[in-house]
């Protein structure tokens, strides 16, 4: 059973989160540093990044934390944090792909991807393939995946997986999620094939009160809201599944791990968990493979 009380120090080890300024990565962010780890943050909005830092140190005065600028629904703006973070560290030892919106109105990255597949999948897929080299060369380096029960009715689009032809927030949200979920599981099947060191993981948060919210219609905020604490975890709940994967000591690569309660929507613990089966077909997997290494530019295992 995993106790956040009694996580070994992470002293000497060296953290990126993404979407670290708030919800799920703050309070990841909060507990790495609380045990030691050098964690940057890797945030799109500065103001928000060294407010967010300005309040863990509050708590954590001598917390080292380190913002950097990294707009993931942007490619240049991800190699650019990359090329940023190679500079100035010569180790990673957690790479926590956690940052994500959900079901905004209909917009396009710069790059013409739907914006939650291009900032929840894409971007992380190309900053993965950018930052595993250090990962490995690090030794016993893990990747965490950030996915969601949502993907349980996720399906990858390949025939319009921008959503060109017709928009559905929460079906493009679903995809991008259980991209993520899928990509977890085929990188760990690459990794064990090349012998790597470096394991990929995923959790998913339940159903957490988190910023995520603020594109949800508003008589369903209106009608959440006086029950939030009884329905919604918290962020602090949220974010063990994915502590949990980024620091337990029984975690395996290929691990899925959420909240222990009711249909895995939150819980006080958290445990290893199944996907539905689709998000084990290694033919989709493969295949969606292939098509983020086109669109993204990215390279693995060069």
């Amino acid at each position: 059973m995993f106790d956040i009380n009694a996580i070994t120090s992470q002293e000497g080890r060296v953290a990126i989160v993404t979407g670290a300024n708030v919800g799920l990565g703050f309070s990841t962010t909060h507990t790495l540093a609380k045990n030691g780890a050098t964690v940057v943050m890797a945030c799109r909005n500065a103001d928000k990044a060294n407010s967010a830092i300005a309040e863990l140190k509050k708590n954590l005065p001598d917390a080292d934390l380190v913002f950097m600028p990294l707009d993931l629904s942007d490619l240049k703006s991800v190699k650019r944090f990359a090329e940023q973070f190679l500079e100035q560290f010569d180790r990673l030892d957690l790479l926590i792909n956690n940052a994500g919106v959900m079901v905004p109105p209909y917009q396009k990255t710069v790059d013409g991807f739907e914006l939650q597949m291009g900032a929840n999948y894409f971007g992380h897929f190309l900053l993965t393939s950018l930052l595993l080299p250090l990962l490995e060369k690090t030794g016993n380096a893990r990747i965490v995946n950030l996915s969601s029960i949502a993907h349980r009715n996720g399906k990858i689009h390949f025939d319009d997986m921008h959503f060109e032809k017709r928009y559905s927030k929460m079906e493009a949200y679903g995809q991008s999620k259980l991209a993520m979920l899928m990509f977890s599981y085929e990188l760990s099947r690459r990794l064990k094939e090349q012998g790597y060191s470096t394991i990929a993981v995923a959790a998913h948060p339940g159903v957490a009160n988190t910023a995520l919210s603020r594109y949800l219609p508003k008589p369903m905020i209106a009608l959440l809201t006086p029950v939030a604490g009884l329905l919604l975890s918290s962020p602090e709940e949220g974010a063990l599944p994915q502590i949990y994967a980024a620091v337990g000591e029984d975690i395996e690569s290929g691990d899925y791990l959420g909240p222990n309660g009711f249909n895995e929507m939150r819980g006080k613990q958290p445990v290893k968990v199944k996907p539905r089966p689709h998000a084990l077909d290694t033919e989709v997997s493969g295949r969606l493979w292939e098509v983020s290494l086109e669109l993204t530019g990215a390279h693995y295992f060069d």
